[in-house]
């Protein structure tokens, strides 16, 4: 019986996880679709990408492996493995994190402002955005990680990580579409 509510807490959760994802890709669609139709009106400043965006990239890129890792970890029972590659994914992902910021400070060494230019604004609004999911999926992160060093996972209960996994390999995807988007729609 106990078997059977765990196991609908886990499809609950999971179909919660994918309707949050589902609603964040509304909301990043929405914000791109009215960054060019913006831009089809003119008006518009054209400057380059802080370059620390593509460390950030990097970065988020490297955190999504060693997640990865973690998982396959858990799968085999490699309990230190869990935590230490949960542990590397947490300072990579609050890398990215002050990538951001630095990349915001690189902004305004060149003059890009959040209120000003419609493009400088966008930069602001679609990055700010990511980064407070990000933040988001570092407290889940931390959590998990937390859990791992109480050797909570493992091959038959890794359902947490899991979802933390999916999560975070989300927001990877999402970073990598909103560079490229920025970086060739300018």
């Amino acid at each position: 019986m106990i078997l059977l509510e765990e196991n609908k807490r886990s499809k609950a959760g999971k179909m919660l996880m994918y309707l949050y994802i589902i609603s964040v890709v509304m909301i990043f669609a929405g914000l791109t679709s009215a960054y060019i139709v913006r831009r089809a009106e003119g008006n518009w400043r054209y400057f380059d990408l802080p370059t620390i965006f593509q460390v950030s990239t990097l970065l988020i890129l490297a955190s999504s492996l060693t997640h990865h890792l973690a998982l396959v970890a858990a799968k085999k029972n490699q309990f230190n493995k869990i935590s230490i590659y949960l542990i590397i994914t947490l300072v990579l992902g609050i890398g990215f994190a002050f990538s951001q910021v630095i990349g915001w400070q690189q902004l305004i060494n060149i003059k890009v402002h959040l209120v000003g230019n419609p493009s400088e604004s966008f930069i602001y609004i679609l990055t700010g955005m990511h980064l407070v999911h990000m933040i988001g999926a570092l407290v889940f992160l931390t959590i998990v990680t937390i859990q791992s060093l109480k050797y909570y996972f493992h091959k038959d209960n890794y359902y947490l990580l899991d979802l933390c996994a999916k999560f975070w390999h989300f927001l990877d995807i999402l970073w990598v579409y909103l560079f490229f988007f920025l970086l060739i729609i300018r």
